[in-house]
């Protein structure tokens, strides 16, 4: 997190930048028409980092979602997902969650934080960063194109080289601590178990429940439909245009679980490997 709050601030700012250039190469005049009259424009939705919360002195992930948060607004998100402060243990916990749902509302209704649009516009120092981040951004894509397009770099390994590259950077960085992770590499404190986080364990009678229902439920399926849908996924599988999704989705409908699903597609299509593996 290199300056977190000036860093991800100026992360949307390209973003709404480069959106025209990039929108002009793909999105035909007579779409653009379409959503100008649907009153849609771009959107941005962001979320703090995951990565970043630490196990060591887990409260201090509290204050990094906040600053993060903070980011984003002032960044000019439309809409934000806070992470629980005890996500780097498991499953956010109902404290974390809630936590994290009133971090946003402090932000809001106590500090106004959203009364204003766009509050560091024309800031020398936000411009002079995203400046040079666009830059970075538009010779990364040019690097894409050269390559034959997102698919065929992916196809490569060179997006995964590239950011794998960049994350083992980052950790060398912090390993040297000239990054600096509060708790891990610096201003470190014996582990206070008191501090951390209960890990919530599944109670088992309430997952018997759950099974006895789910077996029910599967019971209660018309057989018809069932195959009916099974068939469905089959077919959108086989020809070139079919449409997957639209089969998936029609398969929930009828009541398929995910394993069904999945089974029926691996059976048609193969088991799903990546294109490259580093």
């Amino acid at each position: 997190m290199r300056r977190v709050t000036p860093l991800l601030v100026v992360k949307k700012y390209p973003n709404r930048r480069l959106y025209d250039t990039v929108e002009s190469r793909y999105i035909t005049l007579e779409d653009l028409a379409d959503r100008i009259k649907a009153g849609s424009d771009v959107l941005v939705q962001d979320a703090t980092s995951g990565v970043d919360l630490t196990r060591q002195q887990p409260l201090n992930n509290i204050a990094r979602v906040t600053a993060q948060a903070m980011a984003g607004i002032f960044g000019g998100l439309q809409s934000l997902h806070t992470d629980a402060y005890d996500e780097a243990y498991a499953t956010p916990s109902e404290a974390g969650a809630r936590i994290a749902v009133a971090t946003q509302n402090i932000l809001r209704e106590e500090a106004h934080l959203t009364d204003v649009i766009d509050p560091l516009g024309g800031s020398f120092y936000v411009e002079s960063l995203t400046d040079q981040m666009e830059d970075k951004i538009v010779t990364i894509m040019r690097t894409i194109d050269e390559a034959g397009g997102m698919y065929k770099a992916v196809e490569s390994g060179l997006v995964q080289r590239m950011i794998g590259a960049s994350a083992m950077r980052f950790q060398r960085k912090v390993e040297a601590g000239e990054q600096v992770v509060v708790g891990v590499n610096k201003y470190q404190a014996a582990d206070d178990f008191a501090n951390r986080p209960p890990v919530e364990r599944p109670d088992a009678a309430a997952m018997r429940r759950h099974l006895d229902a789910f077996r029910d439920a599967k019971a209660a399926r018309s057989s018809s439909a069932v195959a009916q849908a099974l068939d469905g996924l089959t077919r959108a599988a086989e020809t070139a245009r079919g449409n997957v999704f639209g089969a998936v989705v029609d398969g929930a409908r009828a009541g398929l679980t995910n394993e069904e699903i999945c089974t029926r597609l691996r059976r048609d299509l193969g088991f799903g490997q990546p294109l490259v593996i580093i």
